[in-house]
């Protein structure tokens, strides 16, 4: 751990034991309410509309069903950007992508990188005394670096424990041979990605994780992610329909998620665990993914790239059954979990995600930076966009032409009212060019200043 981690820790412990009741040394019981564990299941590429859950009539989900029926469901959660990399960065740090500099998805060689001196959630909870692991994809640092010593792993940003890939299982969800767990690489598997990630989140919650502590768990599937490969348990059930592979990946991964909850429930932990699920941007065009009807799709800031399913379930905290239409984004999820575990939010950095737990009631959050995104590979008409209240700006990849849209109303932004209402678009121009200015001074702009904005070669779009 470098010198400047040590003494943030140090300083931390003292802010913890002084400034916040729920962090004093005493070691808590996993059964006292006031240290929640905590689960974050990510699908990969799942859209708006990819679930029953959310409207489909044909895909099955039925965990994700049993989920929302049990906790609340978000009408309008996002991921922090269009692609992978960058929204799986601003769900540990709480900070919007280009502040944390995972600016773009990290499948070819760059030097950008999830950074060491950025604080994780987990790496807080470590520090009150919570066992953290993760499992899954993985996705913050290029393929080079991917299990590379000489930079941070998930051990550097505050997992004990995990089992995971750089990006995509390889060659398919079937048999994947290019998972790494702790540092050794497992080599030959049997089984579909989705389940063999569940089946080693469920190990480690029995055999592994210490039962007198709390905990902290990732559980990022791969699934609805190419190159696709579904079991035929999944697939059948949509025997004769041409997207049957397709609709079958996601009950695949919704059965991982059932197994996640079953091994909740088989430890005894469910009543106090915060489970949240979500996916890490839009469906891909041309894979079978829906957005709902939503405009756009991944690498997207239109809607349909970034509006994703949004569950979460906390028994005793969250009224079983209910919906919420405040909005929220993956950058809320560090906040969240400092928040009801009772950690003070880092003082010396700006955290650009807040607490969702008034939206889990369906009250409105309260945010001192907008809800904003940039997406390297968006097509260059929606390159970024900011939504404060109901209203949402669309800017091109130079920043000289807006769109403005009334989301509440018009969800699938259809109608563009910026040459109708000029004081508002150039009211919301001006706190974008603000927001972006502060994000753009404090990130590491040399990783992105001068680059292309487009995928390197090597990348192949399969990201």
């Amino acid at each position: 751990m470098s010198q400047f981690k040590q003494l943030r820790f140090a300083v931390l412990a003292v802010l913890l034991t002084c400034c916040c009741e729920h962090a004093r040394s005493v070691e808590p019981s996993p059964a006292d309410p006031a240290k929640p564990n905590v689960v974050i299941f990510v699908a990969d590429d799942m859209g708006w509309g990819d679930s029953a859950t959310y409207g489909n009539e044909l895909i099955q989900t039925p965990n994700m069903d049993r989920m929302a029926s049990q906790g609340v469901k978000f009408m309008q959660c996002y991921s922090a950007c269009g692609v992978c990399s960058p929204s799986r960065s601003a769900i540990l740090t709480g900070r919007t992508p280009y502040r944390n500099g995972v600016w773009r998805h990290l499948s070819g060689i760059h030097d950008a990188h999830l950074r060491e001196s950025e604080i994780t959630y987990p790496e807080l909870l470590k520090e009150a005394g919570y066992e953290t692991c993760h499992v899954g994809k993985w996705h913050l640092n290029s393929s080079q670096h991917f299990n590379n010593p000489e930079f941070p792993q998930p051990g550097e940003h505050g997992f004990d424990y995990w089992m995971y890939t750089h990006n995509n299982a390889s060659p398919s969800h079937k048999n994947p041979n290019n998972f790494v767990r702790n540092g050794d690489p497992v080599g030959a598997t049997q089984g579909y990605s989705a389940q063999l990630v569940a089946a080693e989140a469920a190990h480690w919650l029995k055999d592994v994780h210490d039962p007198s502590k709390p905990f902290a768990m990732s559980v990022w599937v791969h699934e609805p992610h190419s190159p696709i490969a579904t079991d035929t348990r999944f697939e059948s059930l949509y025997k004769g329909h041409k997207n049957s592979k397709y609709m079958g990946n996601i009950t695949q991964m919704d059965n991982a998620l059932g197994m996640v909850m079953d091994a909740l429930d088989a430890q005894g932990v469910s009543e106090n665990t915060l489970l949240f699920f979500t996916s890490d941007n839009g469906p891909v065009p041309g894979f079978g993914g829906v957005t709902g009807g939503l405009r756009g799709h991944k690498r997207s800031d239109h809607e349909g790239g970034i509006r994703v399913p949004g569950l979460a379930r906390w028994p005793g905290h969250i009224a079983p059954g209910t919906t919420s239409d405040v909005p929220v984004i993956g950058t809320d999820i560090f906040s969240t979990v400092l928040d009801i575990v009772g950690i003070p939010i880092p003082a010396d950095r700006t955290i650009d995600g807040v607490s969702m737990v008034p939206a889990f009631a369906g009250t409105s959050v309260q945010r001192t930076v907008p809800l904003f995104w940039r997406t390297h590979v968006s097509p260059a008409d929606d390159r970024v966009a900011m939504r404060i209240g109901d209203w949402k700006i669309v800017g091109n990849d130079t920043l000289t032409q807006f769109q403005l849209y009334e989301i509440q109303k018009d969800w699938k932004e259809e109608t563009d009212l910026a040459e109708t209402m000029p004081d508002k678009t150039e009211e919301m121009k001006q706190i974008l060019f603000k927001t972006w200015a502060d994000i753009e001074e404090q990130g590491p702009s040399e990783w992105w200043k001068g680059e292309r904005q487009k995928p390197t070669a090597n990348a192949k779009l399969n990201y």
